[in-house]
């Protein structure tokens, strides 16, 4: 703090901080603790409220536990949410490798904005991209019969294979550059004095590059499996009847039901497992928030 008020001054540092108050009380504290309230509230009309019948109960959120749909969708994204984390580390941690230890210095800005330049389109045009790649005449499906690989068109988007395959696309970046952060500062000699002992490659990642890494890789499936959970245009775009994701059950909640109460149990519901998730990654990696920070 001391050397941003000795770069900026007193008065521009006394405005940033108390517009990052700002910003945190009004548009994230303040409406989490409204939506907590919500939550321990039943729904009703308007000249009720207040009323005896306005009082604090749980059963907004025993609702999930009866409501056996609801409950196995609750399942299907933690699990849905975790595959993706998954496949996107395995697809990012090579690309990550590549550029914080092979590519040479004067090249990395070039693969960089290759990286990014993609992601510089709205994330909805992106799916709708996918979802013309993966359509049952699509021509992903066209060339899988031209090189006879398939008999018939698949139907990639009639379970949750399209959905996972759009999320891991769509946060990519959220994986590759913490992890692309934390190979970066590794010391190259490392590799060598590894290789030069006779490692093989698959040591030298698990004993050096991944101990190292730890850090990028917890933040790095911490930031997508959070953006996974909570996504609703993905799932709402390229998955099915079969493929819904609980974010689209609190969307009903919503704007369907007009349930802004029943809906708030369950958005706090996906909180919950969404700090559940921090913590075991934290605890899983043995990194702090001292380490995630960096």
């Amino acid at each position: 703090m001391r050397e941003v008020v000795r770069r900026y001054g007193v008065a521009l540092t006394g405005y940033m901080v108390l517009a990052c108050l700002a910003w945190t009380l009004g548009l994230i504290v303040l409406p989490e603790l409204m939506m907590v309230d919500y939550s321990f509230r039943p729904n009703l009309l308007f000249v009720e409220i207040g009323g005896p019948k306005d009082v604090h109960t749980l059963a907004n959120y025993e609702t999930l536990w009866r409501n056996t749909i609801h409950l196995s969708i609750f399942f299907k994204t933690i699990w849905g949410s975790a595959l993706v984390t998954v496949v996107t580390l395995v697809m990012c941690y090579p690309l990550a490798y590549f550029l914080g230890q092979v590519v040479a210095a004067d090249r990395l800005s070039t693969y960089l904005l290759m990286l990014v330049v993609p992601f510089w389109i709205n994330e909805i045009l992106r799916t709708f991209a996918w979802f013309i790649i993966l359509a049952y005449q699509g021509p992903l499906n066209a060339l899988l019969l031209w090189l006879g690989l398939t008999a018939e068109p698949i139907r990639f988007m009639s379970g949750d294979g399209g959905v996972v395959l759009g999320m891991a696309y769509a946060y990519l970046l959220f994986m590759v550059f913490p992890l692309y952060n934390a190979i970066e500062t590794l010391d190259h000699n490392q590799i060598e004095a590894a290789r030069d002992l006779g490692a093989p490659t698959w040591r030298i990642h698990w004993r050096v590059v991944v101990p190292h890494a730890k850090p990028g890789i917890a933040v790095g499936c911490i930031m997508v499996f959070m953006l996974t959970a909570s996504s609703y245009a993905v799932p709402a775009i390229l998955g099915g009847p079969s493929s819904r994701w609980f974010t689209q059950i609190i969307y009903d909640w919503f704007f369907e039901g007009q349930n802004w109460n029943q809906g708030s149990a369950y958005a706090f519901i996906l909180l919950l497992l969404c700090i559940g998730f921090i913590l075991v990654m934290m605890r899983l990696f043995k990194v702090g928030l001292a380490d995630i920070a960096k």
